[in-house]
């Protein structure tokens, strides 16, 4: 483990299209008592206050859901994030939804306003809508566009109202209300469920994706060394694992949106500790796992915790 490691548990699922994301950090601090490890006692670790309680709310907008509460949950997510990294630690976020992510980034670029940041997004969705073009109105499938101040209105689908647009620029703002990366230097493996408008802006931007046929036609480590080099000029990399990058037949469908055809359990360790070896990896973020959607007992959260003791116990 990491001398410097700091845990930041974010239990937030209000991004997500169904409850119960909010709890798989315990699910995952489950697994590890019965495989008797005591990670979890081993890193000093912080809670991220919730608004998880707004579920119970009326849905006022239907193209963002919940956004005004999203961006108050991204905005204690970067900041702590943001007051880690200048502590010289090294954050390690657990998340609920990946809607946080966009709050993740944001505190990273927030304390390294000058360097040049890497994303490595393992995931089986690109994550890349808008309240313009989202089908859902889910926002944990807009962090991305909004960490790149992209609304992506050339694909527009959707009338999204005035409130729903001040909360979607207070999102994009967070950390600083320049886009947080360039497109070049995001990096997506294992993307395999997306949406026109999405491949739209992939396509425009350049955007690569490794998916899981190449990365096992061409080897992982090809494509590993691949991507690194990719990320060359980068200064910092951070990562973010979510849990629907893997076989959901293969492993459990413990997820929000699971999507066969996916990553082995092994897959994903050698891509995150490979990554992790380099000098650049500044944060890393593992997110989407429900316990309550999991058709083998507590089989995702097991998993998840496997990769992460591998990665970094």
């Amino acid at each position: 483990m990491k001398n410097n490691l700091r845990i930041i548990k974010n239990r937030s699922d209000i991004g997500a299209g169904t409850r119960g994301a909010d709890m798989g950090i315990d699910a995952m601090e489950i697994a590890a008592i019965n495989a008797e490890n005591d990670f979890f006692n081993r890193a000093p670790f912080v809670e991220v206050k919730t608004h998880n309680e707004s579920i119970y709310n009326m849905v006022k907008n239907s193209f963002a859901k919940r956004i005004s509460f999203v961006v108050e949950q991204c905005n204690r997510v970067s900041n702590m994030v943001h007051e880690s990294l200048l502590k010289g630690e090294f954050p390690l976020v657990l998340s609920g939804d990946h809607s946080s992510a966009l709050g993740t980034i944001s505190g990273i670029k927030a304390a390294n306003p000058e360097g040049r940041l890497g994303v490595v997004w393992i995931d089986a969705h690109a994550d890349l809508n808008t309240p313009y073009t989202s089908p859902s109105g889910n926002v944990h499938g807009m962090p991305l566009a909004a960490a790149l101040q992209e609304d992506n209105t050339v694909m527009q689908s959707n009338n999204p109202d005035g409130e729903t647009l001040k909360s979607w620029v207070e999102l994009k703002n967070i950390g600083t209300n320049m886009p947080k990366f360039l497109p070049e230097d995001l990096i997506y493996f294992g993307v395999r469920d997306t949406e026109e408008a999405e491949d739209n802006l992939m396509l425009r931007k350049g955007i690569k994706n490794y998916t899981v046929p190449e990365v096992r036609f061409r080897g992982l480590e090809n494509c590993m060394e691949e991507a690194i080099d990719k990320l060359g000029h980068c200064d910092i990399i951070y990562i973010t694992f979510d849990v629907d990058s893997l076989d959901c037949d293969f492993v459990s469908r413990g997820t929000g949106t699971p999507v066969p055809f996916g990553f082995s359990p092994d897959e994903a360790k050698s891509l995150i500790s490979g990554f992790l070896k380099t000098d650049k990896v500044i944060c890393v973020e593992f997110t989407e796992v429900n316990p309550l959607l999991d058709n083998r007992g507590n089989r995702m959260a097991e998993t998840a915790f496997d990769i992460l003791s591998y990665c970094f116990g």
